[in-house]
Order: C-alpha cells, then sequence, then structure tokens
C-alpha cells in the first residue's frame, strides 16, 4: 500500500512563507498524480493544489494561485507545496493525496491521503 507522511506544518504569522513536504512510500511514486487539500474546522475538505505524475502540469484552486507552488522528486519520492503570502484564511490541516491518472480537483478520486499537517496563520 501507498503511505504518505506530511510534514512541515507549524504556526506562521500573515505574510510569512512554509513548505511543506509529503513523502511517499510502498508505492511507484512517479505514476502518480499528487494533489494538496485542506480541511478547517467546520468546513468541508478543500482543493489546494495537484501535480501531474511527470511535474509537467499543475493546477490551482483560484484561492492559493499565485501564492502557492506545488512540485515534486520523483527521486526522493516526495511532493512539496511551497506557500508564501500566507493569510490567515489559508489556517487549516493540510493533506497530501495521490491518484493513478490525470489530476483532478475532487478529494473522492484520490485514493491514498496522509495523516495531515496543521498549518495555523495569525493576523
Amino acid at each position: 500500500q501507498v503511505q504518505l507522511v506530511e510534514s512541515g506544518g507549524g504556526l506562521v504569522q500573515a505574510g510569512c512563507s512554509l513548505r511543506l513536504s509529503c513523502a511517499a512510500s510502498g508505492g511507484t511514486f512517479s505514476s502518480y498524480a499528487m494533489g494538496w487539500f485542506r480541511q478547517a474546522p467546520g468546513k468541508e475538505r478543500e482543493f489546494v493544489a495537484a501535480v501531474s505524475w511527470s511535474g509537467g502540469s499543475t493546477f490551482y484552486a483560484s484561492s492559493v494561485k499565485g501564492r502557492f507552488t506545488i512540485s515534486r522528486d520523483n527521486a526522493k519520492n516526495t511532493v512539496y507545496l511551497q506557500m508564501n503570502s500566507l493569510k490567515p484564511e489559508d489556517t487549516a490541516v493540510y493533506y497530501c493525496a495521490s491518484r493513478s491518472g490525470a489530476v483532478g480537483a475532487q478529494a473522492y478520486e484520490y485514493r491514498y491521503w496522509g495523516q495531515g499537517t496543521q498549518v495555523t496563520v495569525s493576523s
């Protein structure tokens, strides 16, 4: 089975940057599209960003476009989410997920999920 482990979350002030990492094991990482989702208390899980298996295609939610960057290093079986200009509204638990095939923005399309990492942005 594929295992995904997120790291890099924490408490930061608005306007600061944070980089999340997701380490994958147990599968052929390079064959999976990868995505980042987030979920705040009382809200539905929200799509953030996705990257194709090759890293050649990326897709972002409008709320983070221009601030966040998703990337992957297949040699390290790791996907990253660079978050710049963080806002309090970015506060959520961030989840890494993987799926076969093309990138997607719907949570149900992703088969494997990490445990999540908390990102808190103060005003």
